[in-house]
């Protein structure tokens, strides 16, 4: 048995194919751990929608800030935007089963024996990782809730900034949600910049990216959201997996274990 971790496949499916077809990949005997952004701006969102769903417990997914929109599109009222290629999921058969299983899955994974932490745009350095999977495991109970309408509804948007022990509700919520899946530069006190995307060394004043901080802990953490690294960080323990496939770069496969990356072209 082999665990392998995929970076944004964005609705890449014939990519994602190839490229498990590059390791002999077999839901029989193997796992894919999928660092969020399944879907969306790629030409075939549904099939890899479909794809990773029928894996069942051979995938280990969480979820990015593409696939969060989705949900926000199909539960909490918002419009599809001009580049997005949700319409062909929404207008499905089987949307509603699809929905429904896309916001049971993780915000945040971690496994122990290889001290492996996995969410779409890392581990920020003001967490312990307890700390995260505890925040992750709250956020996941908002969305898997019988009504999660009122969070999709109030989702998105930048503030609060920063965390803070005292944050309740939705102010509580948005920020788990950004720290999860939009995070790139961060400053020492946690603050977040949500409008920067360039690369690591174009921060804004006083931002850093947030795998330059410090922690007190070994834990490998493996991420995707951020293309513009081209899955360089420059420090090994941190695993960037988006490689820009649906930017006509790479999709990304990595061997937990070894460490081996497999591309496939884009």
């Amino acid at each position: 048995m082999t665990d392998y971790a995929v970076g944004d496949i964005q609705g890449c499916y014939e990519r994602l194919i190839d490229v498990l077809d590059k390791v002999d990949f077999s839901p029989s005997r193997d796992c894919l751990w999928v660092a969020g952004d399944l879907i969306n701006r790629g030409p075939s969102s549904l099939a890899t929608l479909r794809f990773i769903e029928s894996l069942g417990p051979s995938a280990r997914v969480v979820l990015g800030n593409h696939d969060l929109h989705l949900l926000a599109v199909a539960l909490g009222g918002h419009s599809v935007k001009r580049k997005d290629t949700l319409q062909e999921i929404l207008d499905a058969e089987d949307a509603v089963y699809l929905t429904d299983w896309l916001r049971r899955q993780n915000l945040a994974v971690y496994d122990e024996r290889r001290d492996v932490f996995m969410s779409h745009a890392g581990l920020p350095h003001i967490w312990t990782v307890p700390e995260a999977m505890d925040y992750a495991r709250e956020l996941e109970s908002v969305l898997q809730s019988p009504d999660p309408a009122g969070y999709f509804r109030e989702m998105y948007g930048n503030e609060p900034a920063g965390w803070s022990d005292g944050l309740t509700g939705m102010d509580r919520w948005r920020v788990i949600t950004n720290y999860f899946t939009r995070m790139r530069f961060i400053a020492e006190d946690g603050r977040l910049d949500l409008l920067t995307k360039d690369a690591a060394a174009n921060g804004p004043d006083g931002f850093l990216p947030w795998f330059r901080f410090p922690r007190d802990d070994r834990t490998r953490v493996i991420f995707g959201h951020w293309a513009a690294l081209e899955g360089r960080t420059g420090i090994d323990r941190y695993i960037a997996l988006d490689t820009g496939c649906v930017w006509g770069g790479q999709l990304t496969l990595m061997n937990l274990d070894s460490g081996e990356r497999i591309h496939c072209d884009c």
